[in-house]
């Protein structure tokens, strides 16, 4: 989910907490169990800060050690410590158990959107992406921000108010599960060029009734669609190039945190006077017509890099980002 959701999350939960009669009874523990979600609801996404090293590095490890099954126990015993030090003579237990539970539904949360994380590290390194709720959810986010004005006017106490939130929360969650499983199907029936061994994948969108189809027929070519109000449609086909300039630049250490983050990337192969601009993109990521989640390396004649850019950039600022007109 997007920061602010997470924010959203952690404020409900420590009103969640209301229902624990230790933290009812105890103000001091309230306040630390309320600092206690909302900072475990923020930590596993603190390893943004590796935007300052480098956006290559920063998509490597986005959603992957941070939100692992040891980071998850690490992340609960920093937070508790701290607190715990903070405000003397608390429960420590019942502060560690919601924050816990902070700490959990963050890269929970996280596993149900097309981003993914590696959450079951160090079982697997496999990044997990249901696909089933966008990363901006309206539902979810409006629901909390319904439910903490309700609490901070006083219109109903947090052990009325917050169960009843995540009560409707699991519910949503179940709604919308079976309602991606639903869709796949539907998507099978409706496509007139099904065939056996074509693999889809169906992306929620922030509109609850609309959803991105990727289909992919061959190992170079992908077909993209759209899936609305039960309507199926294609609307781009995308081919990926087979050049000897493409595989030198998987070589590149950008390319390499791109490929190693995604299972749908497509490379793009353009000839220049001074060389080869190879643009990988990730064609899950369809907006306004154009694919902005990018790994692109400008490499000369003998396939020696240049220049390169890995992240999210709009298609007019590509060419200004590498300086591609001074080549």
């Amino acid at each position: 989910m997007d920061t602010g959701t997470h924010l959203v999350v952690g404020l409900g939960l420590a009103g969640l907490a209301y229902v624990d009669p230790v933290v009812a009874s105890d103000s001091a523990l309230a306040t630390a169990v309320l600092i206690g979600t909302v900072l475990g609801s923020q930590a596993p996404d603190s390893d943004g800060l590796l935007r300052f090293r480098s956006n290559a590095s920063y998509i490597r490890n986005h959603r992957g050690k941070s939100h692992s099954l040891p980071a998850v126990a690490i992340w609960t015993a920093l937070i508790t410590i701290v607190l715990a030090l903070l405000f003397r003579g608390i429960s420590v237990p019942h502060l560690a158990l919601w924050v816990f539970i902070a700490v959990a539904f963050h890269v929970f949360s996280d596993l149900f959107n097309t981003y993914g994380t590696q959450a079951f590290r160090p079982f697997t390194e496999k990044w997990i992406s249901w696909n089933i709720i966008h990363i901006f959810d309206p539902v979810i986010f409006s629901s909390h921000l319904i439910a903490i004005f309700i609490w901070s006017v006083h219109l109903a106490t947090p052990a009325q108010i917050f169960p009843a939130l995540y009560g409707f929360v699991a519910l949503y969650y179940v709604w919308r599960t079976l309602v991606h499983f639903a869709i796949g199907r539907r998507i099978k029936l409706q496509d007139p060029h099904y065939e056996q061994g074509h693999h889809y994948i169906w992306i929620p969108t922030i509109h609850l009734y609309t959803w991105n189809v990727v289909k992919r027929t061959a190992p170079n070519y992908y077909t993209l669609g759209e899936f609305r109000n039960g309507k199926l449609r294609w609307v781009d086909k995308v081919h990926c190039h087979d050049h000897q300039a493409v595989d030198a630049s998987k070589s590149h250490p950008d390319v390499q945190s791109f490929l190693y983050f995604t299972s749908t990337a497509c490379a793009e192969v353009k000839e220049h006077r001074w060389g080869y601009e190879v643009r990988w993109t990730d064609v899950r990521y369809r907006h306004r017509k154009q694919y902005p989640f990018v790994a692109v390396v400008l490499m000369d004649k003998q396939f020696l890099p240049i220049d390169s850019y890995v992240g999210w950039l709009s298609e007019g600022r590509v060419e200004k980002k590498l300086k591609i007109s001074t080549y």
